[in-house]
């Protein structure tokens, strides 16, 4: 790698977040840094209707490792899913 290449970033391309499916909704975990934890956070997108719906759910919760972070963002999105159906979009 380029010293230009480390200098700007070159070669550290984030890795998007993997995406599961779940009774027809899909969670992707998007863990947000902070101060050496990670928060608990992921999207939750659904066709309704024709039209991409889309929750960001964001909770106090934060955890050591990114895994961490993802697994219990994927179980509190499933949680949430099976309390609300299709009101997660209202």
């Amino acid at each position: 790698m380029s010293l230009l290449s480390r200098l700007f970033g070159g070669g550290n391309t984030p890795e998007p977040p993997q995406g599961e499916d779940y009774e027809g909704f899909t969670i992707k975990p998007e863990p947000m840094p902070d101060g050496g934890k990670f928060r608990l956070a992921a999207r939750i997108t659904r066709e309704v209707n024709g039209e991409l719906k889309e929750h960001y759910l964001i909770r106090a919760d934060t955890l050591d490792s990114k895994q961490a972070a993802d697994e219990a963002a994927i179980a509190k999105a499933k949680q949430m899913i099976d309390q609300m159906g299709l009101r997660v979009f209202d």
